[in-house]
């Protein structure tokens, strides 16, 4: 399983981006967790949000939660990262990740084991 995040650039506080997370060939984003990260410098990697289409559940971390929304769009086969009124403290790595396992729901923290690589979000004025 390969993902890759993208989106990410420079964007003044306040401002939105929307970050996608893409899969390998034959790997359906539909059937599997997919969880969003992010690593800022200096700090522990810290998870944002996660989707389970098959189930209907997501979840979305309080430091993010009004501003950041998941989603998924199964016809582009693509996980989406809404990212509204960023905030400098938003500055960060983000990763996409999953469990693998299809039909799961989103896994705890050490249950993420086929990660992307990152798309850096800068948010600055």
């Amino acid at each position: 399983v390969q993902l890759q995040a993208s989106g990410g650039g420079l964007v003044q506080p306040g401002g939105s981006l929307r970050l996608s997370c893409a899969a390998s060939s034959g790997f359906t984003l539909e059937y599997y967790a997919i969880g969003w990260f992010r690593q800022a410098p200096g700090k522990e990697r810290e998870g944002v949000s996660c989707i389970s289409s098959h189930d209907s559940n997501s979840y979305t971390a309080e430091s993010v939660k009004g501003r950041f929304t998941i989603s998924a769009d199964t016809a582009k086969n693509l996980v989406y990262l809404q990212m509204n009124n960023l905030k400098p403290e938003d500055t960060a790595v983000y990763y996409c990740a999953t469990d693998g396992v299809p039909g799961s729901s989103c896994p705890p923290p050490g249950g993420w084991h086929y990660w992307g690589k990152g798309t850096l979000v800068t948010v600055s004025s």
